[in-house]
């Protein structure tokens, strides 16, 4: 776990460099403090989903760039060798379904425990969005509407439209959705 913390850290501080900015400068832009972004970059704490987006937003990189392995190249995702993007006290986990980030398509697979959701307020992204429910139910709001999904229901959606889901069922939501293009 440390040595991940290691490496999420260190690909935060190349990529904030490589775009020309100082650590003052980024902690601004994300809303945290210096302090708090150079504890993360050394490794020594986890930032939390939403600190995660905000800084992958504000270097506009896709959240799953920091967990991905850089040398790895392959069109073949086998269940153990997955990444999966899960924080502490959280009841969300995120795991990469499609091999990289490079392709023009993302899939990612997604449990919510009941009564949880994706993020406290509906969140856009660039793209088209399509997910299919397969074990629980779900609602998912999109812009102003709410939809409900139960098992094998599918909805498709423009990203750019703010959105959330929320398991709203008795046991855990597991969803998989198919991105365009690859950004989260």
């Amino acid at each position: 776990m440390e040595n991940e913390k290691k490496l999420l850290g260190n690909k935060i501080r190349k990529m904030r460099i490589s775009k020309g900015m100082n650590l003052n400068t980024f902690a601004r832009k994300i809303k945290k403090t210096t302090s708090y972004l150079s504890q993360i970059e050394r490794g020594l704490a986890s930032p939390s989903i939403m600190a995660l987006r905000e800084i992958s937003k504000t270097l506009n990189v896709p959240i799953f760039y920091f967990l991905v392995d850089d040398g790895k190249q392959s069109s073949m995702v086998k269940k153990n060798e997955r990444k999966v993007l899960q924080f502490p006290k959280s009841h969300l986990t995120f795991e990469l379904l499609s091999p990289d980030l490079s392709k023009q398509i993302e899939m990612i697979r997604i449990r919510l425990e009941p009564g949880a959701s994706t993020c406290t307020v509906p969140m856009p992204h660039q793209g088209e969005e399509c997910t299919f429910v397969l074990e629980g139910k779900m609602e998912i709001q999109i812009g102003e509407e709410f939809f409900i999904l139960e098992k094998g229901d599918t909805i498709y959606y423009i990203a750019s439209i703010p959105h959330k889901i929320t398991s709203v069922g008795e046991d855990d939501l597991i969803v998989i959705s198919a991105i365009t293009p690859s950004n989260f």
